[in-house]
């Protein structure tokens, strides 16, 4: 059985003394306080991320974040996450009014949250049952599947879409 090495588009990723992204390129220059980006951080996260220096240039391109040796993909995930704040609903618990605006009070991932929608049109399906809803505030919260959702949460949802 052949094994296929996957080519870095760079030559190393790493941290600094300050907990910061190094990245020496392919030609091996030294880049710090590097950034990754994702292209589709909702609806494809493992696919296409793009590593930024300081000035907003892309330095590297990296198809699929799974397909990186794992010392890299942990550097990167961990990197991501603590960029990346969208909490998951879990449980729509209470909803003030079934016409907008309207205050909303949910379960997350990240505990209870208490938001205001102020349109129908700040809920936005992804497909799969995915739907990704806006607060007032700009917020963005996800709910990975509306069909998984409990009976009350359901109902209170479908009110709105």
């Amino acid at each position: 059985m052949t094994q296929t090495m996957l080519t870095l588009p760079f030559q190393a990723l790493s941290r600094d003394a300050f907990g910061h992204l190094l990245l020496t390129d392919a030609q091996g220059l030294l880049h710090e306080g590097v950034v990754p980006v994702r292209a589709h951080p909702i609806s494809a996260p493992d696919e296409g991320l793009s590593l930024v220096g300081q000035d907003g240039h892309e330095l590297a391109w990296i198809a699929c974040l799974s397909a990186l040796p794992l010392r890299e993909r942990e550097l990167l995930e961990t990197e991501l996450a603590s960029r990346d704040f969208m909490p998951t609903i879990q449980r729509i618990k209470n909803v003030s009014t079934f016409s907008t605006p309207s205050h909303w009070t949910v379960e997350t991932d990240r505990g209870e949250a208490q938001f205001i929608l102020r349109t129908e049109e700040d809920i936005r399906s992804l497909g799969s049952g995915r739907l990704l809803i806006a607060s007032s505030h700009g917020l963005q919260l996800l709910v990975a599947d509306r069909f998984a959702l409990d009976k009350l949460s359901k109902k209170l949802l479908e009110r709105f879409l």
